[in-house]
């Protein structure tokens, strides 16, 4: 069974603007359809198939390091915070904001600035999901 998302949620998904979709679309790089009423409607399988076409280039670009990991989130640092012992990195990744509390010293050791490319990489053992109501369901 296939679900179908808004143009605006695939949108936000793959952190592009809906005109973005629509130029893939006319591009023959998406596949849409349309709702009874005459709305684009994105299959979930083709935002995964760009994520993992997106994620696969990324791994050429810049294979700088090899590791376990699989969310790696690639961004741009939004804030960095500190004081003499801790501080906060703030990355914005496409529509997820990824924030890391650090020490003092590793800040200062990754030299980052404020609009500096950066990845969050996120490796937990507990992972929580929580699904839509049925309201936020099309």
């Amino acid at each position: 069974m296939s679900t179908d998302l808004r143009l605006g949620q695939a949108a936000e998904m793959l952190g592009v603007s809906p005109d973005t979709l629509r130029r893939w679309e006319s591009d023959g790089k998406l596949r849409t359809r349309r709702s009874g009423g005459g709305q684009r409607l994105v299959p979930i399988e083709e935002v995964t198939r760009l994520l993992a076409d997106r994620r696969e280039a990324a791994r050429h670009e810049r294979p700088a390091v090899v590791g376990s990991a699989r969310n790696r989130f690639p961004g741009f640092v939004s804030r960095i915070e500190r004081d003499r012992v801790a501080g906060v990195i703030e990355i914005l990744a496409g529509p997820h904001r990824i924030v890391s509390l650090m020490t003092a010293e590793a800040i200062d050791e990754l030299g980052l600035a404020v609009g500096d490319e950066a990845v969050g990489i996120v490796k937990a053992t507990n992972v929580i999901v929580e699904a839509a109501t049925a309201r936020d369901r099309i």
